[in-house]
């Protein structure tokens, strides 16, 4: 077994959309970043990649490269999950933690388990994704950004 752990943050911005999760959330601010600046995702990569010793998302999926421009997040999760398969590992469970201010996530967190669970080609009994505040301190707290951790186990297959 490898335990991996991940964290992401991005500054909120008018103009752009917010994904989460792989999710399109309804908000008058989205994530600044070169791709579709995920921070959920991008989190969970980050705790593959540790968990495999590859290094981190800017290391695959670089913000110099303009093919990454705007890119899905879950298709950089689809391709970590092929270095995954191939190293001979398989998911045995993800724990996500969301901290935003706003907006509120609750009513989304299904969606984004389907999403993570799909990707990553298991069962969604083994992904958490949990949202919370700072209760207004900080960054997220004061509604400039949203941040992420994740942790993840992985097995041999």
């Amino acid at each position: 077994m490898r335990i991996g752990h991940g964290y992401d943050v991005h500054q909120l911005v008018k103009g752009r959309k917010l994904f989460l999760g792989g999710i399109d959330i309804k908000f008058n601010k989205g994530l600044l970043g070169h791709s579709d600046a995920d921070v959920l995702i991008h989190a969970v990569i980050d705790s593959v990649l540790g968990a495999l010793a590859k290094g981190d998302i800017g290391q695959h999926f670089p913000d110099t490269d303009d093919k990454f421009k705007n890119i899905s997040s879950r298709i950089l999760l689809q391709k970590v999950f092929r270095m995954m398969q191939t190293a001979d590992f398989q998911i045995g469970n993800v724990d996500v933690t969301v901290c935003c201010q706003e907006p509120k996530l609750q009513s989304y967190i299904m969606r984004m388990r389907r999403n993570l669970a799909s990707d990553l080609k298991t069962d969604i009994a083994n992904i958490s994704i949990k949202a919370t505040t700072e209760e207004e301190l900080g960054v997220t707290g004061e509604g400039k950004g949203i941040s992420a951790t994740s942790v993840v186990l992985l097995k041999k297959t």
